[in-house]
């Protein structure tokens, strides 16, 4: 099976900032939602057709913004461990997202940095 990219997401510093420019320079329709775990707000990104994404607060303030592209995969588990024993460094290891599904983040063996996504049920 090909492996798309299904989600983009924009860890930033100053999500206020980075809504008004995306939303006005490519008229985005962004809308916020609560995020599943936490109490930071989530604003997902509707592009009509095309691959959306998502925006929120980058919880380390010594990170720089940065867009995080998203593969999806039908066993994230296996796929991250498969990712470590290729060289990849596990950044993030699989987390549940709510109703949403399941998440890692991986580097691989060049420094590159991209997510892995297995979608849930949905809320």
């Amino acid at each position: 099976m090909a492996h798309p990219f299904v989600h983009i997401e924009l860890p930033t510093n100053d999500l206020a900032k980075a809504t008004g420019f995306y939303s006005r320079l490519f008229d985005w329709k962004l809308e916020d939602l609560p995020a599943p775990e936490s109490d930071m707000p989530y604003t997902m990104i509707n592009v009509g057709d095309g691959t959306g994404g998502g925006m929120f607060v980058q919880s380390d303030p010594n990170v720089s913004s940065h867009w995080l592209a998203c593969v999806g995969v039908d066993d994230i588990e296996a796929s991250t461990v498969k990712a470590r024993h290729l060289g990849a460094t596990v950044l993030q290891d699989v987390m549940h997202v709510g109703d949403y599904g399941w998440l890692s983040v991986i580097m691989d063996p060049t420094g590159a940095v991209i997510a892995m996504w297995k979608p849930g049920m949905g809320p």
